[in-house]
C-alpha cells in the first residue's frame, strides 16, 4: 500500500494550481475534534475540512493519518472568498509548507506554517506538544511550544480570515509541487458518499470528524466532532443554486481533488458575466448582513 501511494503521485506546477470549485455559500465553520493516535513512524496528518458535492452542497472530508513521501509536507487546502463566490484552493505536497488562507486546522496548521514536526534526513519527527503519538511505536519525537489559535473559520476573505500570504509564502507557492495521494482523493470520495457527514444532516458536528488511517470510518480510532465552531446555518438556496461556475485556470491539483463533486454536475469553464458577478456579490452582501442580525438575536 505505502508503494502504491507514493507512485501514484503526479508531479504538477505550482503556476497551474488555481481554483476548481466555486459556490455562493460560505462553508460551515470548523467542527471541535480530537487528533487519533499516529499509527507509526512515517505518517503525516492531514487536517479534515468542508469539501463540496452539488447534490448535497457541503460535507465534511475527516482529518487523517497518511503515509507521507519522504521529505514532503502537506498544504491543506483552503476555501477563498472573492466576486462574490468561494472558490476552493486545492492543497498539495511539497518540500514547504505554503499559504493555506490563514486558516486554522489546529494540529500544527495554526494558519501559518506548520508546527507538528519536521523533517530530519529520511525520518520524520514528530512535535509532542500538538501531535498525539505513542512514544513507544514512535521515537522520533521532540516537544515544541506552539501558540493555538482558537479561531474556526473556514474561509479566507471579506467576513473570514482575512490574511494575505508573506513574500515567504509566495516563494514557497512557486516550489515544485505533487497533487494528493490517492489514498487522500478515495478518502474524499468516500466522505462524499455518507450521508451523516454532509452539513445538512450533521449540522457542522460530524460524527466522524478524524480517522486513524484514510477511508477506515469505523472503529476505535474514528474521533466525533465534540462540538461544532459555531452555530450552523442552514443555507437559504439548494445546492444546485449555491453552485458557481469553476474558474477556467484549473491545474492537475484541481483536479485530482473533488472529483466526485465535478463529476455530479459538470460545469463549462467559463468565468461569470459582469451581470452575474454583481447579482452574487449583492446575494453575498445580503447573506452576510442576515447572518449577522441572526447572530445578534
Amino acid at each position: 500500500m505505502v508503494s502504491v501511494s507514493v507512485l501514484s503521485l503526479s508531479t504538477a506546477s505550482s503556476a497551474q494550481i488555481g481554483i476548481g470549485i466555486s459556490v455562493r455559500i460560505g462553508p460551515p465553520a470548523l467542527p471541535v475534534y480530537a487528533q487519533p493516535i499516529c499509527p507509526g513512524p512515517g505518517y503525516l496528518w492531514t487536517p479534515g475540512y468542508w469539501a463540496w458535492n452539488d447534490a448535497g452542497g457541503y460535507y465534511w472530508a475527516p482529518g487523517t493519518w497518511v503515509v507521507a513521501p519522504v521529505g514532503m509536507l502537506w498544504t491543506p487546502g483552503y476555501w477563498g472568498f472573492a466576486g462574490g463566490f468561494y472558490g476552493w484552493h486545492a492543497g498539495y505536497w511539497g518540500p514547504h509548507v505554503g499559504f493555506y488562507g490563514g486558516i486554522n486546522y489546529g494540529f500544527g496548521y495554526g494558519g501559518v506554517g506548520f508546527a507538528g514536526g519536521e523533517w530530519r534526513g529520511g525520518g520524520f519527527f514528530y512535535n509532542r506538544e500538538v501531535m498525539n503519538v505513542n512514544v513507544t511505536n514512535v521515537i522520533n519525537v521532540y516537544s515544541r511550544t506552539v501558540i493555538v489559535n482558537n479561531t474556526h473559520v473556514a474561509f479566507n476573505g471579506p467576513g473570514g480570515i482575512e490574511a494575505r500570504p508573506t513574500p515567504q509564502e509566495e516563494a514557497y507557492g512557486r516550489e515544485p509541487h505533487t497533487a494528493p495521494l490517492a489514498a487522500q482523493t478515495e478518502h474524499e470520495h468516500a466522505a462524499s458518499q455518507n450521508r451523516q457527514l454532509f452539513a445538512s444532516e450533521n449540522h457542522g458536528r460530524p460524527a466522524i470528524a478524524a480517522t486513524g488511517q484514510p477511508g477506515e470510518f469505523n472503529g476505535p480510532h474514528v474521533q466525533r466532532a465534540s462540538a461544532a465552531g459555531e452555530t450552523y446555518h442552514e443555507p437559504k438556496m439548494s445546492p444546485q443554486e449555491a453552485r458557481g461556475p469553476s474558474a477556467g485556470s484549473r491545474g492537475v491539483n484541481d483536479s485530482a481533488r473533488n472529483d466526485s463533486a465535478r463529476n455530479d454536475n459538470p460545469r463549462p469553464n467559463s468565468s461569470p458575466s459582469k451581470q452575474e458577478q454583481k447579482k452574487a456579490q449583492k446575494q453575498a452582501k445580503a447573506d452576510q448582513k442576515r447572518e449577522s442580525r441572526e447572530e445578534r438575536r
